[in-house]
């Protein structure tokens, strides 16, 4: 008797079945059954469903990942952040449910890098007693949020940097390798996964952090006051993005390594104006680990004498290692630094 051909066949027909049905059938143990139906799971033939006895098993397809409510596109629990390790839970996610199925090895390897990033941020930094995971399987595209009542990620960097509030956070946080325990994280879960999407949006505290690659830019936002972190990420499931390609923007030429940023100078605007040297140290703070910067001004019409000076001048000669670029600058900005240089 061919095991695998019965469960297919009876999948066909009744579209989802149990071990337990084909044991009926044949009369075989559950123990020998069970190995069939998990080679054909490998196989990526058939799905499983579920948890435990509640558990079943469902044609892979891509005409079944359509379905309007076909409930395998969801995932949402609950978590106990005690002892959670975020490889083994994206690995029984994938068990049990269609959607990491079929997709592009682009793509399911910057699911797999963001997923797990951010669920290791939200078990090492928040000290919330539970995190919640939703993911969604849409019309071509895949979202997860990861979500946590804990401290809150800007009121977090905030305190241990000992800054202002949730804006000088944000700062902080867009220009890579920055982290609140340096001896377990490198900083470089965020700024990696707000470049391999199409979206990713952090919520905290008061504020809300958008990186919208499609446009290449970012939003800050109000927004009602929260407890904890809420991260959301989305991406296309037809997405031409490579991790080693972003990767290796930020990296030397001959190593895998972070050694380069960019910085949005208009992060650092106090009302309409940059002219301040203490804008400018609040920008260059944390940057000498890098090898390269490259500091955009776009939306940015008008700097101060002491800003360009204090990071062209006087920084750069106290980092003489670090090489400063600029791009998006109009022609007074371009005439201020070849002055300070």
């Amino acid at each position: 008797m061919d095991i695998e051909k019965l469960i297919i066949k009876e999948i066909e027909k009744k579209k989802k079945i149990k071990v337990a049905d084909i044991v009926k059938i044949t009369g075989f143990s559950r123990a020998y059954v069970n190995r069939f139906f998990k080679k054909l799971v490998e196989e990526g033939k058939i799905l499983l469903i579920g948890r435990a006895r509640q558990s079943f098993y469902v044609k892979a397809s891509k005409k079944g990942l359509k379905g309007k409510n076909n409930h395998i596109l969801k995932i949402k629990r609950t978590l106990v952040n005690k002892n959670l390790s975020e490889d083994l839970i994206l690995e029984q996610i994938k068990q049990e449910s269609g959607i990491f199925f079929d997709l592009p090895n682009n793509v399911r390897k910057i699911l797999d890098y963001a997923f797990t990033e951010m669920l290791n941020n939200a078990i090492d930094h928040s000290k919330s007693k539970n995190i919640k995971i939703l993911l969604n399987r849409g019309e071509g595209s895949i979202r997860f949020d990861v979500i946590d009542e804990g401290i809150g990620i800007f009121n977090n960097i905030a305190k241990k940097k000992n800054l202002s509030g949730p804006l000088e956070a944000i700062q902080e946080l867009t220009k890579g390798k920055q982290t609140t325990a340096p001896k377990f994280h490198s900083g470089e879960g965020i700024f990696f996964t707000s470049k391999l999407g199409n979206t990713f949006l952090i919520r905290s505290s008061d504020k809300k952090l958008l990186f919208n690659t499609l446009v290449d830019d970012f939003f800050i936002s109000n927004t009602k006051e929260i407890k904890g972190t809420r991260v959301t990420f989305n991406i296309s499931v037809d997405s031409k993005n490579k991790i080693s390609n972003v990767f290796r923007k930020y990296s030397s030429d001959d190593k895998a390594d972070f050694t380069k940023t960019e910085i949005s100078v208009k992060l650092y605007k106090m009302g309409d104006d940059l002219v301040s040297r203490s804008q400018a140290k609040r920008l260059v703070t944390g940057l000498s680990q890098f090898k390269k910067i490259e500091l955009d001004f776009d939306k940015v019409d008008t700097v101060g004498q002491g800003f360009i000076d204090q990071i062209f001048r006087i920084w750069q000669y106290d980092n003489p290692e670090v090489k400063i670029l600029h791009k998006n600058t109009n022609k007074n900005i371009d005439f201020m630094i070849k002055r300070a240089i």
